[in-house]
């Protein structure tokens, strides 16, 4: 793998103001699919480095890889299994297809039932989760169901009382149903929350808690052990993991909240961008040039971080995504056979709502001595119903940062001199609605997959969050004793244990 870098971290560094000036760069490195402009051009991406990345690609075979996950073969094997997201949208081997379809017709025969009363009259779904299965719903219903959903969703992920308190506060137990979302249905966070929120309905005078729970997992044994009725166990498939899972029955708040047709549209997109990825040659394949930015920043540039601001209040979610889908997915230092990687894997990611963004962490951006890549997601069409004049300065806002980052300005006073030669990308999509954001979150997707295979790793697991758990695990159980003494004075400071 050391020798297909070579080309890419000997490449020359042209100043992107040189770049920008070459012929055809706008046609090269802006393409758009599925109601989405990506625009690469204010990346150090050049034909010799996309060429370059192209050799890597192959060298790592990225084709055989990106088969092998729609094929439906074992693509994490450190936990022996596929990881068929994209067989819930339609994409994937066709038994894996059939699964998925079985699973959502479940869930439209239990959405249709409870439109029609068939648990009462209901108002408002409490869905607890935590990662993935509180991330991707969260998100969903906030972009696109904020103001005219079809029903109250609150998500609550922290095992923290007050967020618990926060969710249930603009609920009306009376016509509430409790979703409960958890792979294993043995989360500890998940269950302590669902068994307060029972708690809530019998308290307020519920007579058959139980009664309102939907189970969203893929170990309906252990939902029915723990109290929920068969007929609402909504299960999915084990090889679906927690951060790709939305499209799965994890998503049922999501379909609930914006109607079944809304729901399809969403899976829609998110397939339109799975058979882009899996079609278009490489230096017109936007989750392949996305990823080629990313690594060249990562592993050339030693960029430590990369942000990512929403200049529409609806993606506001967004960055908080991205941190689990990116972080969890390639924050690894071995890869996929245990070897150690030897070379930076994902950068951190962070970032925020624009314009507030610019009046918070932009002068680190335009001034500081780190070099972070940028990138803006903006949507063309607003989404409110102010003055379009509002919506006009928020899209300028973000344009104008991405040159200014690019260009920079030199002055006299070193303090009021921009470096410029900063990168950013631009993803402009040209409206809010479920396709376009099903293909922007598949996108996601497929990018990080793309960083990942040619990096050696597998994004599909996630040992790194278990240690911590296992140890909060063990102090809860009084093991207090086998801890180093700072945690112990902790533990008695806090709690008196």
């Amino acid at each position: 793998m050391s020798d297909a870098w070579a080309p890419i971290e000997g490449a020359p560094r042209r100043a992107l103001t040189e770049l920008m000036a070459e012929d055809g760069r706008l046609d090269r490195l802006r393409v758009e699919e599925g109601g989405i402009l990506f625009d690469f051009t204010k990346t150090h991406l050049d034909g010799a480095l996309v060429d370059g990345f192209v050799r890597l690609a192959e060298a790592m075979d990225l084709h055989g890889a990106r088969e092998r996950l729609f094929g439906g073969e074992v693509v994490n094997p450190s936990e022996n299994r596929a990881a068929e997201h994209t067989a819930e949208r339609g994409q994937g081997h066709p038994d894996a297809v059939a699964r998925a379809n079985a699973a959502k017709a479940r869930m439209r025969a239990l959405i249709d039932a409870i439109d029609a009363d068939a648990l009462g009259p209901m108002a408002g779904v409490l869905h607890i989760g935590i990662g993935g299965s509180a991330l991707g719903p969260k998100l969903v219903v906030d972009a696109l169901a904020r103001d005219q959903a079809r029903w109250d969703v609150a998500v609550v992920a922290n095992v923290d009382g007050a967020a618990l308190e926060e969710a249930t506060d603009g609920l009306d137990p009376q016509t509430t149903l409790v979703a409960i979302a958890s792979k294993t249905f043995t989360t500890a966070e998940t269950m302590l929350n669902a068994r307060s929120a029972l708690d809530w309905l019998a308290a307020n005078d519920v007579p058959d808690p139980y009664g309102r729970v939907i189970a969203l997992t893929a170990k309906p044994a252990a939902a029915v052990e723990f109290g929920v009725d068969e007929t609402r166990v909504l299960p999915f498939a084990e090889s679906v993991g927690g951060r790709y899972s939305l499209w799965s029955t994890i998503g049922f708040p999501a379909a609930l909240a914006m109607g079944w047709e809304a729901w399809e549209q969403l899976l829609e997109g998110a397939a339109a961008m799975d058979r882009h990825f899996r079609l278009a040659p490489p230096e017109r394949n936007v989750p392949v040039l996305a990823a080629f930015a990313d690594l060249y920043y990562a592993q050339v540039r030693r960029c430590e971080t990369r942000a990512t601001f929403a200049y529409d209040e609806r993606l506001r979610l967004l960055p908080s995504y991205l941190q689990q889908l990116e972080m969890e997915s390639i924050g690894k230092s071995v890869t996929a056979d245990g070897r150690a990687l030897g070379r930076p894997s994902a950068p951190i990611t962070w970032g925020g709502v624009g314009t507030e963004a610019q009046h918070a962490v932009f002068q680190l951006l335009h001034q500081g001595t780190r070099l972070v890549p940028v990138e803006f997601v903006a949507v063309a069409e607003g989404g409110d119903a102010q003055d379009p004049e509002h919506h006009r300065q928020l899209l300028l806002n973000a344009f104008a940062q991405g040159a200014a980052l690019m260009t920079g300005r030199a002055a006299e006073d070193p303090q009021r001199s921009y470096p410029g030669d900063r990168p950013s990308t631009t993803i402009l999509l040209d409206r809010l609605d479920p396709a376009t954001l099903g293909a922007l979150l598949a996108f996601y997707e497929h990018r990080t997959f793309v960083s990942a295979a040619l990096l050696g790793i597998n994004p599909f697991d996630q040992f790194g969050v278990e240690l911590g758990k296992e140890m909060a695990n063990a102090l809860s159980g009084g093991e207090g004793g086998d801890f180093d003494p700072g945690t112990a004075a902790l533990m008695q400071r806090a709690l008196g244990e």
